[in-house]
């Protein structure tokens, strides 16, 4: 017997004895007469399953499952693991573990708290039974493959099941339970190449393959061949356009060669007439040289007779330059006596100025005695008009106690008022401090805004709204979910983003249903933005205790609630615990995953996290049994930036504080300048009267003392007097001395000026000879001049005729080399014979050769648009012309074996598959029939030639007043989609090539006429022969419901009392319930 701790469920078989009332075979005749039949031995067709073992797998500890040949119905109350049977055969049988759409990874289907699982699936063959084994390993997420107790490899599996036509990824044979709604999802393509997969002959799919590759090669060639046609004609066109062109080019051609033979010659021409030009230049120098010649001898004479003049000149310049120095020197003696004599008048004028001022002295002397007495007299009369001082000691002694005063009260001011101004910085660097520290918080509720932005523009223009316009609410509006949420640590926000969906995290929470609705008006219907809302409730829920203490909760390792982990505003705080029971939700770490069985009995927790996980726990509505679910926590993305709310507001309530110190010391401040302004203007008072005081007290010494300062400035100047008249005298005498000596300077000036006249007249005499001389000098330069300038013109002209000579020399050269050149000729050879011939026949001057260049050129010059790739390009396109008509042929070739194998294959593919689609509607619409509704299937294509468009299209009506109409996921119920797909089934079931089928909880949205009807067709076609093996999995089924003999009936249980499966007998539990049965006493 299994512990209580751990679930085990045993399917039971038991083949019914309840035969059917009536055989349904007559109702529907059998329509698999040209299907071939399942190869079989016995009842098993082949590649049915025979046996299914699980160990460790899902619900299941240890289990054996042997189904029947027919149909199996697999029943047992939700939870149990019925489709935990349909998994191991998905699984077991090499198929994907996301195709059953429960996880993607293998591991996650092993029992919880087990490392390994296995399961055993043995298929029935003629040749001997297939039995493939697939162990899981958790931790490695990998599984081991083994066929009839051999290690072997996946693909190995995928190819033996493969070849019994097994298809567990095809929905027309393997349909589990989370993919009955997709069926009805299934295009009309993909249910086409389901149907073939499944009921098809094995080459019809590889035909249909065959057909869209064929097709899609045949519009290949079809556009190559059309692509290549169009780029022929327009090749032949191109030529056609441009075969004039060609011979208009070669017209061009020729005059281009007259053009040629004409440039060849006029190097030559050209050269015999430079050639022609140098003889005469050289002759023209050799004439010039002699006449040079003649003019350099001509100079001889002349140029001794300017050297003779120019000797005589140059002794004449030594006289006057001789008398000059000597009339210079007189110059300077005269000008030594000149200077002499004013030297004498500036002494005669120096002795009068002296004597002048001596006399002003005197005066001045006088008139400052006088002035001195008269102030003398002034300061004596002050002196006694002056007031007795004495009494005025008493009034300056309390002046200076009161300044004294003022100044102790002044200091005591100027102390307080730098003491205020130290408060003052300390409060100043206390707020600058706290502004950066709101700074820094608004940075970082600055990045949550942005992580809003970027995710959800639209939350993020709302809020921008709400900022604006808060004057509108009435009561409190929260801001987005996620920017009132802060984390105390970051590492937990993981457990919020997972427990809170993203649309609430979003979302703006209100305390008025009113507010709200303004809100969403403007927000929603005004500016259509996607936003959510959420009415915060009016019970507080955020004060609730948690249904258990967490101090109970320690011993399995949970470190605290959600609640605890974040703060948010109460309306908010209120909102998520009402919703998502947060104060309810207990975060634990890797211990509590370790214990994790032991904390879902135990503790009695619906919800719950661990380190990297989040696990919800039910119980099975029909055992009570606890059913847990555990997923993987997703990376947090918006929470991870924490801002602790209330220690901004403690900031900016701290920052309020500061700014009211600061304001009271500012005042304090103020008031202090004024007492100490006030303190300075009446020490200034009481200095001034001080300072009059003092004044007044020293004013008779003062007077006193000036008194007798200017009776010893008058004593000193009566006593300072000199003798006028002897200093007259003394300067009359020595300007009569100096006027002697002046009039002796006088008398040497004079001779001097005689000698300087008599030197004049002599030089004014050589002048007049140097004059003559220069005068016949210049004649003769000029007559040389003349003759030098002819020489020079005549040298000019030499030099040019030279250079000429030169240059046409070096041009007869390089014409010469140039027009050999031009004929491809050397140094050493001569002019081609074929040249000399040509040239007799073309004109031989310069002009005439221009001339005709000139007319051919313009003839050349009227093919216009033409160039030298013309000819070039006309043939090239002649070769692609031919090279691409042959490719053509062999594409076109191509093309048509194409067609005939498309036409070939679609024979072989289109009649077969139009008469499977036919008996698929033969038996689909019967089976609607007897249900009182209609359905058909049939082949639907677009276009005939699009072979990857052709589909089966199903299409259903359940009542009589509507239209047929396709099934799709939305037009059709549930139910109907689900009877649909039934009954499409079973109209493939006598059809199929497959070896079983299975159908997982089809039946769950049928009415319960329908699901009778259903139950009945399923019952009658499952259980012919011949047919292949079904798997009918439900919870439940109706009463009375018509069984058959061939019906095997798998019962599911489960709970902690069950039996080991290797300790069940049912012959042994039939026997014992026939001896109960014989052994009751009639009724």
């Amino acid at each position: 017997m299994a512990t209580p701790s751990r679930k085990t469920s045993t399917p039971t078989t038991l083949a019914s004895k309840k035969a059917s009332p009536r055989d349904p075979s007559s109702e529907f005749p059998n329509k698999r007469s040209s299907a071939p039949p399942l190869p079989s031995s016995g009842p098993f067709v082949e590649g049915s399953i025979v046996r299914i073992a699980m160990e460790n797998f899902l619900t299941y500890d240890i289990c054996e499952v042997s189904p029947g040949p027919h149909l199996n119905m697999i029943i047992g109350a939700n939870g149990t693991g019925k489709s935990s049977i349909v998994c191991a055969i998905c699984l077991g049988l090499a198929g994907k573990p996301a195709f059953m759409g429960r996880a993607d990874k293998v591991g996650f289907f092993v029992k919880r708290g087990c490392s390994k699982g296995m399961i055993e699936i043995e298929l029935f063959r003629t040749s001997g039974n297939l039995v493939i084994t697939r162990e899981i390993d958790v931790a490695k997420n990998q599984s081991f493959w083994f066929i009839n107790k051999k290690s072997t490899t996946q693909k190995v599996v995928e190819e033996q099941v493969a070849a019994l036509n097994i298809q567990v990824s095809n929905l027309c044979q393997f349909l589990p339970q989370d993919k009955v709604g997709e069926f009805a999802k299934l295009s009309k393509i993909e249910l086409l190449e389901a149907t073939e997969k499944s009921i098809g002959p094995p080459e019809m799919h590889r035909y249909h393959c065959e057909l869209k590759n064929f097709r899609e090669k045949e519009k290949q060639l079809e556009t190559s061949c059309k692509g290549k046609t169009e780029y022929l004609n327009k090749l032949i066109q191109r030529n056609e356009r441009y075969k004039q062109d060609v011979e208009r080019f070669y017209e061009r051609k020729r005059h281009l060669d007259l053009i040629e033979m004409l440039e060849a010659k006029r190097p030559w021409v050209e050269y015999e007439n430079v050639r022609q030009e140098y003889e005469e230049v050289k002759l023209a120098r050799d004439q010039v040289k002699d006449e040079v010649r003649k003019l350099k001898e001509e100079q001889i004479p002349m140029t001794r007779r300017i050297e003779d003049i120019e000797t005589q000149h140059h002794n004449l310049e030594a006289q006057i330059k001789a008398k000059a120095t000597e009339i210079k020197e007189t110059s300077q003696k005269c000008k030594q006596k000149q200077d002499a004599i004013e030297r004498k008048d500036k002494h005669i004028e120096e002795l009068q100025q002296a004597l002048t001022v001596k006399r002003r002295e005197e005066h001045d002397r006088q008139k400052r005695i006088s002035n001195t007495r008269k102030m003398i007299e002034d300061l004596q009369n002050e002196l006694r008009n002056t007031e007795n001082c004495e009494n005025l000691q008493p009034q300056i002694d309390a002046i200076t106690n009161d300044i004294r005063r003022v100044q102790d009260e002044k200091e005591l001011c100027e102390g307080e008022i730098i003491d205020k101004n130290k408060e003052r910085e300390t409060i100043e660097k206390e707020k600058k401090s706290v502004n950066h520290q709101i700074i820094q918080f608004d940075n970082l509720m600055n990045q949550k805004e942005e992580k809003l932005r970027q995710r959800y523009r639209d939350t993020y223009d709302a809020l921008l709204w709400l900022r604006n316009n808060r004057e509108k609410f009435k009561q409190g509006v929260n801001e987005p979910i996620m920017l009132t949420i802060n984390m105390k640590d970051n590492k937990n926000a993981k457990y919020i983003e997972n427990h809170i969906p993203s649309n609430d995290l979003r979302a703006f929470v209100f305390e008025s249903q009113e507010d709200m609705e303004v809100f969403l008006k403007e927000v929603r219907d005004n500016k259509k933005l996607r936003v959510n809302a959420v009415m915060a409730p009016k019970i507080s829920y955020a004060d609730r205790a948690p249904s258990r203490p967490l101090n109970e909760l320690k011993q399995y390792g949970f470190f605290s609630y959600l609640r605890e982990l974040f703060d948010a505003p109460a309306p908010v705080m209120n909102y998520l615990c009402s919703q998502y029971h947060i104060h309810d939700v207990p975060v634990g770490t890797e211990r509590t995953r370790e214990r994790i069985e032991q904390v879902i009995h135990e503790t009695g927790l619906r919800q719950l996290y661990t380190a990297e996980e989040k696990y919800v726990v039910k119980i099975s509505f029909y055992s009570k049994k606890i059913i847990s679910c555990n997923t993987a926590l997703k990376t947090a993305q918006f929470l991870t930036v924490t801002v602790d709310v209330e220690q901004r507001r403690g900031l900016e309530e701290h920052l309020k504080e500061v700014n009211r110190k600061l304001q009271a010391v500012e005042s304090g401040l103020i008031a202090l300048r004024e007492t100490n302004r006030l303190l300075e203007h009446k020490d200034n008072e009481l200095r001034q009267k001080k300072k009059e005081l003092f004044e007044r007290k020293n004013k008779k010494r003062q007077l006193e003392q000036k008194i007798s300062s200017k009776l010893e400035s008058l004593k000193l100047m009566e006593q300072d007097t000199g003798n006028l008249e002897e200093e007259e005298r003394k300067a009359n005498a020595r300007i009569r001395e100096v006027n002697v000596q002046k009039a002796k300077l006088v008398t040497e000036l004079t001779n001097l000026f005689k000698i300087y006249t008599s030197l004049q007249i002599q030089k004014v005499d050589l002048i007049l000879q140097n004059t003559t001389v220069i005068s016949e000098k210049n004649k003769l330069e000029s007559d040389y001049m003349a003759v030098s300038s002819q020489l020079r013109l005549t040298e000019q002209q030499f030099i040019e005729l030279d250079e000429s000579r030169q240059r046409l020399l070096q041009k007869c050269k390089e014409l010469m080399k140039r027009a050999r050149q031009v004929c491809n000729l050397t140094a050493e050879q001569t002019i081609p014979q074929e040249y000399q011939t040509a040239f007799r026949d073309l004109p031989n001057t310069l002009d005439e050769i221009d001339a005709l260049l000139t007319e051919e050129r313009s003839r050349a010059s009227c093919f216009t648009g033409l160039n030298p790739t013309v000819v070039e390009e006309y043939t090239k396109r002649e070769e692609e012309i031919v090279q691409l008509t042959e490719e053509l042929k062999i594409k076109k070739v191509e093309l048509d074996k194409y067609r005939e194998s498309i036409s070939q294959v679609k024979e072989r593919w289109l009649n077969p598959l139009k008469e499977l689609v036919e008996k698929i509607n033969e038996k689909f619409s019967s089976f609607f029939s007897s249900m009182q509704c209609a359905g058909e299937v049939d082949l639907h294509t677009e276009n005939e030639e699009d072979y990857d468009k052709y589909g089966i299209r199903i299409r259903v009506k359940f009542r009589s007043s509507t239209q047929l109409h396709e099934l799709t996921p939305h037009h059709q119920s549930g139910g109907e989609r689900s009877v649909s797909t039934m009954l499409y089934l079973m109209a493939l079931q006598e059809l199929n090539r497959c070896p079983f089928r299975v159908v997982d909880e089809i039946n769950q949205g049928m009415d319960p006429i329908n699901e009778r009807r259903v139950f009945e067709m399923v019952v009658n076609t499952a259980c012919k022969e011949n047919t292949s093996q079904y798997f009918f999995i439900t919870p439940k089924l109706l009463q009375n419901l018509p069984y058959s003999e061939k019906m095997t009936v798998l019962f599911v249980y489960n709970g902690p009392h069950m039996l080991e499966p290797n300790r069940w007998n049912l012959k042994a539990f039939q026997r014992r319930r026939r001896r109960i049965t014989f052994t009751q006493p009639s009724q």
